[in-house]
């Protein structure tokens, strides 16, 4: 049975994007080493959103029970930043995975920030190797 996880690619000191949202470049490299080619539905990949196109307004919490809902037995994917610290503060995320590029960007947009209830215990990692990425899935520990 599927749960609910967030992922994001971050340098090693820490940053899902250097200061003013770059260092992209830096951070998403591996995704062209594998030899595995992973396609979307759209091949330009192409994410747009506006208030008519938000289809759930009541809350991070009937966000995740629709997406739930709609996903079955799959698992449900949440963006990092603020809607990943929401989900882990209301014991909704289930799973955190880094793919840990190895890169310093010495400042800018964190993972997590500012998570209330710290410290927050993850299991131990599974660990994938790539080429120029390290891969960690993390089990988010509940009290």
């Amino acid at each position: 049975m599927g749960g609910v996880y967030t992922e994001a690619s971050m340098s090693l000191d820490g940053y899902i994007a250097a200061p003013g949202d770059t260092g992209f470049d830096q951070l998403f490299q591996s995704y062209e080493n594998g030899d595995v080619a992973i396609g979307t539905a759209k091949p330009e990949m192409t994410f747009r959103t506006s208030a008519a196109s938000a289809f759930v307004t009541e809350g991070i919490g009937a966000a995740v029970a629709q997406a739930r809902e709609l996903a079955g037995d799959r698992w449900v994917g949440v963006n990092g930043g603020s809607i990943a610290r929401q989900c882990l503060e209301a014991g909704l995320l289930d799973e955190i995975r880094v793919n840990l590029v190895p890169v310093l960007l010495g400042g800018g947009v964190p993972f997590f920030d500012q998570v209330r209830d710290a410290p927050v215990e993850l299991s131990n990692p599974t660990v994938v190797e790539g080429d120029r990425v390290t891969h960690l899935y993390y089990r988010v520990r509940r009290p």
